[in-house]
């Protein structure tokens, strides 16, 4: 299979890309921003015009920035006082500016390769999209309302787009991931020693499995999701592969 990656920084695709080769697959990186529908517009232009239409896509664009986060995980009287702490960072503190761009980046950076590659999918009849959540898509976490708003929008848009694109032979499903470790969560999940962090230790008190998932155990899911044979009449669905996480009361 022929894999295209996308990113705005393409050096670091690069590793992922050199996977890909060392199994005698083909991977070329495409730089851009999914943000930019122009730019992801060129970049399906050229890619189609070498390799023919987009049949798969996944969608696994997303971010978060620590001012569109609280550092509290419930409102504190001092947050709208002279009194407030100075590393305090409330919900009335949050700058809106980067709150917005958390949205924008998890929504709509979504949505525009899913318009452009869409697009090719329909033009070739047919194909499949997948696009990532997280448990956020169910139940929002604390201290990260705009990821959690944005998350959660992406299993309304993924049940949409499916019974929109149901006439074209286009499946849309959705994956939601629950705790993993990987070099972003490992700063919030793990002490520097290699312990629990707090939160970490939060997250396992909620996981009858008892530990976090790796990389390798969304294979199988995303594999199904993607198989136009196994999975032909499965679409608009969000799939959380969670250790348990959501089954979890905490009690």
């Amino acid at each position: 299979m022929k894999t295209v990656l996308v990113g705005r920084t393409a050096s670091k695709l690069e590793k992922t890309a050199e996977k890909i080769r060392s199994i005698n697959g083909t991977a070329r990186i495409e730089s851009g921003d999914v943000n930019d529908e122009a730019q992801m517009k060129a970049i399906g232009d050229r890619v189609a015009a070498e390799w023919g239409p987009c049949r798969i896509l996944i969608n696994g664009a997303g971010g978060n920035h620590i001012d569109a986060l609280t550092t509290n995980t419930a409102f504190d009287p001092r947050e709208i006082t002279d009194e407030k702490p100075e590393e305090m960072r409330g919900f009335f503190d949050l700058d809106m500016e980067l709150f917005k761009w958390v949205l924008n980046t998890n929504t709509v950076g979504t949505v525009i390769p899913c318009r452009v590659f869409g697009r090719q999918m329909a033009s070739a009849g047919g194909g499949a999209i997948l696009n990532f959540g997280s448990m956020n898509t169910f139940r929002p976490l604390s201290r990260i309302p705009a990821y959690a708003m944005s998350k959660a929008a992406i299993a309304n848009f993924t049940m949409w787009l499916a019974a929109y694109f149901a006439p074209a032979k286009i499946r849309v499903n959705a994956v939601a991931p629950g705790f993993f470790v990987n070099e972003r969560s490992i700063k919030y999940l793990r002490t520097p020693e290699g312990g629990l962090s707090p939160r970490g230790e939060n997250v396992m008190h909620h996981t009858p499995m008892g530990r976090f998932g790796e990389a390798k155990e969304l294979l199988g899911c995303v594999d199904f999701l993607l198989d136009d044979d196994k999975a032909s009449f499965v679409t608009g669905i969000t799939v959380p592969v969670d250790g348990g996480f959501l089954s979890s009361t905490g009690v």
